[in-house]
């Protein structure tokens, strides 16, 4: 029987890498990600270093489900839209978002994502500050807080675009 260890986290959305990071200092350690859920991990003892963990979030079309067949990634866990992939460090670099463009398309599903929660939020609290609930804030908190992790992905995304125009202008004869 592997020896296993179950740890709660919590990240926010707009914090994919940070968590991403953790989980591969964690395999660095000798402890891979074998499931993953609402900010609850679970760990199994492996060689240190021998897996690369990666979150997207994620696709419903098949040729995501081959997409991640073809880099002989195993999918460990979900949570919401999130999913999550490990992969034999022995097979080389692991990037699921290799260039700028899949990186800003990605960056892009997740503010799509963060947008509507924030929207909806922000209209829930304001027909609920007009008939009178009393926990209508808690509502336009929430927009408030996804507003600032709309603009984390929207900076972000901006960096990205600036380096592609970097590269273009680099790279263009």
């Amino acid at each position: 029987m592997s020896e296993t260890k179950t740890l709660h986290r919590n990240f926010w959305v707009w914090e994919f890498e940070k968590e991403e990071r953790w989980l591969n200092e964690m395999a660095q350690e000798g402890w891979a990600l074998q499931n993953a859920g609402f900010c609850t991990y679970t760990f199994e003892k492996t060689e240190p270093g021998q897996y690369i963990i990666r979150l997207a979030m994620l696709d419903s079309s098949p040729d995501f489900e081959s997409f991640m067949e073809e880099l002989e990634a195993q999918s460990v866990g979900h949570c919401f839209s999130w999913g999550y992939f490990r992969r034999s460090a022995q097979l080389g670099p692991f990037d699921m978002f290799s260039d700028v463009d899949s990186r800003i398309s990605h960056l892009n599903k997740i503010g799509q994502m963060v947008r509507l929660l924030c929207l909806a939020n922000l209209l829930i609290g304001v027909t609920n500050t007009f008939s009178g609930a009393s926990l209508a804030w808690l509502n336009l908190l929430c927009a408030t807080f996804l507003a600032y992790g709309l603009g984390r992905i929207s900076s972000k995304r901006e960096s990205l675009v600036e380096e592609r125009q970097l590269h273009e202008c680099i790279f263009s004869p």
